[in-house]
């Protein structure tokens, strides 16, 4: 069975400085270098992993017509100390802020668990934890 097929692009753009280029046409600046403008390339995965799986918090919280008002997602990754570096945990904590049900926010959380592929590709090989917590948003 195959799958959708999406292209994405880097272009190296001197030093440890490239351009990235999604499959939309969007761009961002990937670096090796903290000195230079641009994310460091590792930092994307744990970063890839919290939006996959806000989309769809943020997605089935609307749908159960709840007064989402601020999101906010705080990662904590683990890598190994030996090249090549594998994650070996990533903890990531929802914050969500305004008028939410926990039990609907943690629903929303499972749900989103269910649908996201790059938890899936990485599930087998990184231990992933999640949590999620709803406050007052001002």
């Amino acid at each position: 069975m195959a799958g959708a097929v999406s292209a994405q692009r880097l272009v190296w753009r001197g030093g440890l400085s490239f351009e990235g280029e999604d499959s939309w046409g969007h761009r961002v600046a990937v670096s090796g270098d903290s000195a230079e403008d641009g994310a460091k390339a590792s930092d994307l995965l744990p970063l890839s992993l919290a939006a996959c799986l806000s989309y769809d918090v943020v997605v089935v919280l609307r749908k159960k017509r709840q007064d989402v008002r601020s999101l906010q997602v705080v990662v904590a990754s683990e890598q190994q100390d030996e090249a090549p570096w594998r994650f070996t945990h990533i903890a990531v904590r929802f914050e969500v802020g305004g008028d939410v049900d926990p039990a609907a926010a943690r629903r929303a959380l499972d749900l989103a668990e269910k649908h996201c592929p790059i938890l899936a590709t990485i599930a087998g090989t990184v231990r992933v934890e999640t949590t999620i917590e709803v406050t007052t948003a001002s």
